[in-house]
């Protein structure tokens, strides 16, 4: 893309510009929870668990080493959904669905 002056754009703005218009930037925002996930709920638990994937809706799949494990993050999913909403894409996550690693 360039500019009207003819000028080519930077990259990141023509990205920027291209999610916004095609409605995709909520949805990349809500995604960068995925990356962020070992920060956000500490090496404990990221080293037992693996983000897999968020649903339009705000719902977060995470695959678990144990039924051990699965038990006690779904005690701490309210804890857990706090920790997440602290981040803008985390705001976006309603609920956490817990599944055994294969």
């Amino acid at each position: 893309m360039t500019t009207p002056r003819g000028r080519p754009e930077p990259i990141a703005s023509a990205l920027a510009n291209f999610l916004e218009q095609s409605g995709l930037r909520a949805r990349v925002e809500q995604a960068a929870v995925i990356p962020q996930w070992a920060g956000l709920v500490g090496p404990q638990i990221a080293s037992a668990t693996e983000p897999l994937m968020i649903t339009a809706d705000g719902t977060l799949f995470v695959a678990v080493r144990t039924n051990a494990w699965m038990t006690e993050l779904s005690l701490l999913e309210p804890e857990l959904l706090r920790a997440l909403g602290s981040t803008a894409a985390g705001a976006r996550v309603a609920r956490i669905r817990w599944q055994i690693a294969r």
